[in-house]
């Protein structure tokens, strides 16, 4: 019997909360809610590392950022330190592994992305096993014209015709038809940029933004008009940014919307050419945006903005539709959970766990206590004072900040916002000290000694080329 394939969407930078089906009266997701009515809500997935490139190491190794060593953005993941990623054991299994869009795991200059010396990823071991379809970039965030690109197998640039994620949503049905005619399983991974910033009317179509134009978009009821101080600088707000938020999420729900048109696009292509029944489709993010909330923008937080993220999960006949689970269900988990899905050993390299059986409610199946999540150093600099580690589970979410030893501890049912630390409050310190033992107990099994980002520097990256400016990569 063949093998399923796997076809693996994700956004960058979208909340779960930020979509219909989640409750937000605001989105205009009917093909992402639709698909969630044909499969299953994995309702606490989460970003063990809210930032792009630590996301996606994670992702592809199945290991958790302090043994990928990609603890920031814009440094090169070492491929020799992981030999077996997603696309090497899907390669070993007979599969034709594909990628499309953002890559993000091998530029190595702050400020100089464009150039194809960190955008072009050549063809061998830093494609990490993707080694037949591969049009993908470093990174960049502006959709339209010139400086939306991608490479294949040199460093000359293609450039986008048109809106980029609709282009890349064209390139993936164009490979599904390819794919779909082989005789081996595939498995394609597409890395779609929005909603990302910069938020401005001419990186979204217009017509996506004329949905918005007359919905009134509020800062957040947990917003906080001082800077956390614990923030790096891509999390801090000035003046001029506070006043833009109403209208940032204006754009960035338009870009949602957009998104949403793509993946009805791709969806409705995998039934025209027969493959639903054969596929596995997870549509996903890599991390969230907090727009003020606990005065802070971006990621690179415990916060439930910025690390609670969409996993849909379907697979026609095979996963019930319509269903939810509410497994503690972490980027790590992802690798080992679908390998477990098709049928695949697992690799015994990978950190994370096999949740299949748990997310399919099969009775006494582990899943596991809760989540481990961490932040390493500044979004794209190797500056102390930001790391913490926390840990979240099905009602709670602890956390402790490296620098000052702050500790927060949060009721996410009963405050679903997290406006009230309770880890000063006597009536939890039972609560807090279980949840702190379990954070610590994991972190000595993968050998995370909560260190300093500039440790990693010194340690991790000594054969990586590492370049920093003062330009942000925001």
């Amino acid at each position: 019997m063949k093998k399923p394939n796997l076809i693996y969407v994700f956004a960058d930078q979208l909340c779960r909360r930020r979509l219909g089906y989640a409750g937000d009266p605001k989105a205009r997701t009917p093909n992402i809610d639709q698909f969630r009515a044909e499969g299953i809500d994995i309702c606490n997935a989460v970003s063990g590392h809210p930032v792009c490139a630590p996301y996606r190491a994670s992702l592809l190794t199945g290991k958790y950022t302090t043994s990928t060593g990609m603890v920031i953005n814009e440094i090169r993941l070492n491929p020799a330190h992981h030999q077996r990623s997603f696309a090497h054991i899907l390669d070993e299994n007979g599969y034709e592994p594909a990628y499309i869009g953002k890559w993000h795991l091998y530029a190595a200059e702050l400020g100089n992305h464009l150039d194809p010396k960190n955008s072009f990823v050549p063809p061998g071991p830093d494609r990490l096993g993707f080694d037949g379809y591969f049009a993908a970039y470093g990174f960049h965030h502006n959709y339209y014209g010139a400086p939306a690109y991608y490479h294949l197998d040199t460093p000359e640039k293609v450039y986008c015709d048109g809106y980029e994620p609709d282009v890349q949503t064209d390139m993936a049905i164009h490979q599904l038809e390819r794919l779909s005619a082989g005789d081996k399983p595939f498995a394609l991974f597409l890395s779609l940029g929005t909603p990302h910033p910069p938020w401005t009317p001419e990186n979204v179509p217009g017509r996506y933004l004329e949905l918005f134009k007359d919905i009134e978009f509020k800062i957040p009821e947990n917003y906080s008009p001082e800077n956390d101080p614990h923030s790096d600088e891509w999390g801090i707000l000035s003046d001029r940014e506070r006043a833009a938020l109403p209208q940032w999420m204006r754009i960035c729900y338009a870009m949602t919307a957009n998104l949403d048109d793509n993946i009805g696009r791709l969806l409705a292509a995998v039934k025209r050419l027969g493959l639903d029944d054969s596929s596995i489709i997870v549509f996903t993010s890599d991390h969230g945006e907090l727009f003020g909330a606990h005065g802070r923008q971006g990621k690179n937080i415990f916060y439930e903005e910025a690390v609670s993220v969409p996993f849909l999960l379907k697979w026609q006949d095979k996963i019930p539709a319509g269903g939810a689970s509410d497994v503690c269900f972490n980027t790590v988990d992802i690798m080992p959970t679908l390998l477990s899905f098709m049928d695949i050993p697992v690799p015994e390299t990978v950190e994370g766990d096999d949740l299949k059986d748990a997310i399919m409610g099969h009775d006494g199946a582990p899943e596991g206590e809760g989540a481990l999540l961490m932040c390493t150093g500044a979004v794209a600099a190797f500056k102390d004072g930001h790391e913490w580690r926390a840990w979240r589970d099905k009602q709670y979410t602890y956390a402790v900040f490296l620098s000052d030893r702050q500790e927060l501890l949060f009721d996410n049912k009963a405050d679903p916002l997290q406006r009230k630390n309770l880890a000063a409050d006597p009536a939890y310190r039972e609560i807090k000290n279980a949840l702190r033992t379990k954070m610590f107990t994991k972190m000595r099994e993968i050998n995370d000694t909560f260190e300093p980002c500039t440790w990693y520097e010194k340690n991790w990256t000594k054969d990586r080329v590492i370049i920093r400016t003062a330009t942000s990569s925001r």
